[in-house]
């Protein structure tokens, strides 16, 4: 019997982009939770006594800024060469991105498989064979996995790959393959990486993502690690999620039905937090929260979000005593009864009434508004324009997600000035 650890896009020393624009942000803490997640895989492999770690491409993120990526990492395997553990890695587009400006001589029991052709390395003493190759350029557009060789006889073979496979949202068709050309090379395990979200795509042979050791930002959220497989006389194959983890992204909504006032919301959030600490082993989080359904706070709330966005992040400082940081708060909220409640508008409210119906019925309408705003578009600051929340005047969807909080906000508004006149 012996044991592997199949990691990938470890992506070590990642920037964090942005981070610093957040108030409270735990940027030191981000900052190292690549290089700690990789510790605790490190000390997984130790404490299993692995007789190899497989690292599936996207070890670094791109060129170093300076030696300190590369001294931590030669140190890490430094700890597993002392261990009698081998290492073994394919690159994936980030590494080929890499410039290597900068290089430093691994430990002997690192290998890096060639990026020209596949490769084999052998453990003869465990009788298991390793084939992979790397990527030469930051796009790699064919499928690699083609020019692997048959599997070893007498070998328990794994194919290190870097891929997308078929295809998956959200990442670049880099190496393409189909699950059948991989079952014909007869192998026994496919360890892949590129996608961030672990994946056990089949179970004979196992075909498995690792995903990433450590969530990166809001879109890579719940628990990420690595995979720990147990092998029995070459045939029997126990493969197993390991979190390694050290702060956790969480996404959640929080439904406002049956919410009297702001804090009533405040109390439901708090509710729901308590619950998120218990399902992630209190591990440190970042939370991006959205806030929805009918309540009688609507007004409220849509009156000041400044104000409730941070009655949010105050309460998580409480309730996670400082554990918790709350990236984001989407408000969707509506009034309860509000169709009827404006049923019979008349003058402005009802011709922002129909505005509204009409920009969200009909396609062409929300095409032509955002021609209009395209001008504007261009006048926005770089930081508005980029990354997961930017202002996206060319979407269809994006406008309507808009229009739908803009819209209780400006019809409460013209009714307090009704009320007033």
């Amino acid at each position: 019997m012996f044991r592997f650890i199949h990691t990938a896009d470890i992506h070590l020393d990642s920037p964090l982009h942005k981070l610093n624009r957040y108030e409270g942000a735990p940027v030191d803490e981000f900052r190292q939770a690549t290089r700690r997640a990789f510790e605790n895989l490190v000390q997984l492999a130790l404490s299993e006594k692995v007789a190899f770690v497989l690292i599936a491409g996207d070890l670094f993120d791109g060129d170093w800024k300076d030696y300190n990526t590369g001294l931590f990492f030669v140190a890490q395997m430094a700890r597993l060469r002392d261990a009698g553990i081998q290492v073994f890695i394919v690159a994936g587009n980030h590494d080929a991105a890499n410039k290597i400006s900068k290089t430093l001589r691994l430990p002997d029991n690192v290998k890096t498989f060639p990026t020209d052709n596949p490769a084999t390395f052998r453990m003869q003493e465990i009788n298991v064979a390793v084939h992979g190759q790397s990527f030469a350029s930051p796009a790699v557009k064919k499928d690699l996995s083609a020019g692997y060789p048959k599997a070893d006889s007498g070998f328990f073979n794994i194919g290190l790959l870097h891929s997308c496979l078929t295809g998956r949202e959200g990442h670049e068709p880099y190496a393409p393959c189909t699950l059948e050309g991989l079952r014909n090379k007869g192998y026994d395990y496919w360890a892949l990486g590129h996608v961030h979200q672990s994946e056990r795509v089949l179970d004979e042979p196992p075909i498995v993502f690792s995903g990433n050791p450590q969530g990166r930002h809001a879109r890579e959220t719940g628990p990420k690690g690595c995979m720990l497989v147990s092998v029995e006389d070459g045939t029997r194959i126990d493969v197993k999620f390991k979190p390694t983890d050290v702060v956790r992204w969480v996404a959640t909504d929080v439904k406002a039905a049956g919410s009297e006032s702001g804090y009533d919301i405040v109390d439901f959030f708090g509710r729901r937090l308590v619950e998120l600490l218990d399902e992630n082993e209190s591990l440190p989080m970042a939370v991006r929260v959205q806030i929805e359904g009918e309540t009688h706070a609507c007004d409220e709330v849509l009156a000041d979000l400044e104000r409730w966005s941070n009655e949010i992040r105050s309460s998580a400082l409480e309730i996670g005593s400082g554990r918790v940081w709350v990236e984001k708060v989407n408000f969707k909220l509506t009034p309860p009864a509000s169709v009827k409640r404006l049923k019979h508008a008349e003058g402005a409210i009802d011709e922002l009434l129909k505005l509204f119906d009409e920009l969200a019925a009909e396609p062409e309408s929300c095409l032509r508004l955002a021609t209009e705003l395209s001008d504007l578009g261009k006048k926005l600051p770089r930081e508005l324009k980029e990354g997961a929340d930017a202002v996206r005047f060319d979407d269809p969807d994006w406008l309507r997600e808009m229009l739908d909080q803009a819209r209780p906000m400006l019809i409460r508004r013209l009714l307090k000035k009704g009320t007033t006149e």
